[in-house]
């Protein structure tokens, strides 16, 4: 008699099981959103940037509507395809800054690694939408040993892709490592994974990040208000409790969020989550981008307007990344 062998069924985290639901399939998409026929037109059926969208934005987007600020950061749109002087691929020139296979040291005391080239979410405005991710090595052992060699880093930033996408073995693993450097003294987080899949911030993750000596430090990226609710909040909260402040990062983007009044609700609906206002990025010069274009002087108005009509600390800086330059380069 053959020997039956049982198999366990590894059974996914919930944010992997909600992360399996995000769209990829543009047809799929205009299908939800119930976009006519007219309005498909625009839509770009296979863009150089694939489709990925979580269902909890999607959920938010107004039906039938190509204007949407939500869709707008997301949808691919014919708009990508205009080519347009001074917009380039890489207008960040992050492959100059490596180190070694993923990490970036542009300024005095901090490097990034780039620990994935997965993500929660695909915004058409992305600077990495076309960076050449080294995916064949496994772990950031050369990383680790650059930043080991490099005393005067004090702050490692986890980027990607997104950090969240990595499993919690592979960010415990990472951070146990960071915890064997001791002139490294915060790690920072960049990461959207809360706005679409806030479920990601789970128990394990928590502990994980409970577990490290070392100040954590957590930027999210939230650009309109509708994209926070109470699900997102909540979730961010549990991060606070563990002494973790929280931040946000904005990029200015033409028909989502050019706008006094949508500006002021973000950054009240911010600091209503606990969340501080950290910088309003003018987008970067990215070929297929230029449709998102908000000038330096309006920019300025709008940052303006802030300071008149709500606390300082809700007022994020105003800056533009320059390739080369010793910081962000603040515009106001």
């Amino acid at each position: 008699m053959t020997a039956l062998t049982s198999q366990k069924t590894v059974q996914l985290p919930l944010w992997r099981q909600i992360q399996r639901q995000n769209f990829l399939r543009w047809d799929d998409l205009v299908e939800y959103l119930q976009l006519s026929s007219e309005l498909r037109q625009k839509v770009l059926p296979k863009g150089r940037f694939p489709l990925n969208l979580p269902r909890r934005l999607a959920q938010k987007i107004q039906k039938n509507s190509i204007n949407d600020p939500i869709l707008r950061q997301f949808v691919p749109l014919q708009e990508e395809e205009t080519l347009t002087d001074g917009y380039t691929l890489e207008p960040l020139q992050d492959p100059k800054f490596l180190q070694s296979k993923k990490l970036l040291h542009k300024y005095q005391g901090r490097a990034l690694i780039l620990t994935t080239s997965a993500c929660a979410m695909h915004c058409r405005f992305c600077f990495r939408q076309n960076y050449s991710y080294e995916t064949e090595t496994i772990g950031f052992e050369d990383d680790l040993t650059y930043i080991a060699q490099e005393t005067d880093l004090s702050e490692i930033i986890l980027s990607g892709g997104d950090p969240l996408s990595l499993n919690d073995g592979q960010l415990q693993s990472l951070l146990q490592g960071l915890e064997l450097i001791p002139h490294v003294k915060r790690v920072r987080f960049h990461t959207r994974f809360p706005i679409g899949i806030p479920e990601r911030l789970d128990d394990s993750f928590l502990q994980v990040l409970e577990a490290s000596s070392k100040q954590i430090v957590f930027i999210i990226h939230c650009n309109h208000p509708r994209e926070l609710d109470s699900d997102v909040a909540d979730a961010l909260k549990r991060v606070q409790k563990l002494g973790i402040p929280v931040l946000n990062q904005t990029v200015l983007l033409k028909g989502v969020n050019d706008d006094e009044a949508i500006l002021l609700e973000l950054s009240e609906s911010l600091v209503q989550a606990g969340v501080l206002p950290y910088y309003l990025h003018l987008h970067d010069l990215v070929q297929g981008t230029a449709h998102f274009l908000v000038s330096d002087e309006r920019g300025k108005e709008l940052v303006q307007y802030l300071h008149k009509h709500t606390s300082g600390y809700a007022v994020p800086r105003l800056v533009r990344e320059v390739p080369g330059q010793p910081g962000k380069t603040l515009i106001l």
